[in-house]
């Protein structure tokens, strides 16, 4: 019996896409084969979540699963909304492949009633076969897409990087552009399963998850750092080293400078196809922890300024 694809990904049939996304992540990273290369079972399960997806979270895809036109394997079925499924014919006018290997989708195999012979005149197209009028040849179709989670760290996906997977068997290159998103696709033509009866080859899906840093963050084509200074930085200005996401630099604190003032470094963000972005340096004041007298002093005979005007 056929799996049921949202049993696969452990969700019910009336899930969002965004569950059922954030439902296969998990299981990928939970199976992945490069977190589990002894485990024969985890790869198997790796790949049939992978193919649940591919077709769960393609919209016209479930759909059609949904609708019982595809199977599990996304093959067509010839049955699901519009029609019955008379004569050999499916709801859409088209028709179904006969062939010496039975009738495809129902898994009747017709040859063992009445022999290849008579299927060879379809498919070739000799005698009085159905071949040249579209009925009896076989369509070439697009094999499926596979899909597959990729984890990278934050500076690899800044500065653009190449990662070397296995999938389907093989193993390939994939070129993450400098500036990729958490959660982006990248194609990959023609890397996916074989097609079928001379149709092109499916594609690889790789999903970017880009792992956080513990101090940068990135808004487009801008890098974001909180720096934490001393009331003495702020107050009298001082002269510091940032890190960038391509090495550490000089950075100048104004005098008198606030909490939650920035600083840009220009040019020292994420260099993309349409430029290069830059580093803002959000500033903040910390307190000092001990007990410091000699401040509490200054601070008293300090001048009150006006800061509040509610």
């Amino acid at each position: 019996m056929a799996k049921n694809l949202y049993e696969v990904l452990g969700v019910s049939k009336g899930a969002s896409a965004t569950e059922i996304k954030s439902q296969y992540r998990k299981l990928a990273r939970k199976y992945h084969p490069d977190l589990n290369k002894e485990d024969k079972a985890a790869a198997e399960k790796f790949k049939e979540i992978s193919a649940a997806y591919d077709i769960l979270g393609d919209k016209d895809k479930r759909q059609k699963y949904d609708n019982n036109e595809i199977d599990a394997e996304g093959k067509t079925t010839g049955f699901g909304a519009g029609g019955s499924d008379a004569g050999g014919f499916n709801s859409g006018g088209g028709y179904h492949t006969y062939s010496a290997n039975g009738f495809n989708g129902a898994g009747f195999d017709f040859s063992s009633l009445f022999g290849e012979d008579i299927f060879s005149q379809f498919s070739n197209g000799g005698g009085n076969g159905f071949a040249g009028a579209g009925y009896g040849g076989r369509r070439a179709q697009k094999g499926q897409d596979v899909a597959y989670a990729l984890d990278v760290d934050f500076l690899d996906v800044a500065k653009g990087v190449e990662k070397n997977i296995i999938m389907n068997g093989k193993q390939l290159n994939v070129k993450i552009p400098a500036g990729t998103t958490s959660g982006q696709v990248l194609r990959l033509k023609g890397q996916g399963y074989a097609g079928v009866n001379g149709g092109a080859n499916g594609d690889a899906l790789i999903t970017v998850n880009v792992r956080s840093h513990p101090y940068f963050r990135a808004e487009g084509a801008n890098v974001f750092i909180d720096l934490p200074i001393s009331m003495k930085e702020a107050v009298l200005g001082a002269k510091v080293i940032v890190p960038t996401i391509s090495g550490k630099v000089n950075l100048t604190i104004p005098a008198y400078s606030s909490s939650g003032e920035k600083l840009r470094l220009k040019g020292k963000g994420i260099k993309t196809k349409n430029g290069t972005g830059d580093e803002i340096v959000n500033l903040v004041i910390m307190s000092p922890k001990a007990k410091n007298s000699d401040l509490e002093n200054v601070l008293k005979d300090a001048v009150e300024e006006q800061l509040r005007t509610f």
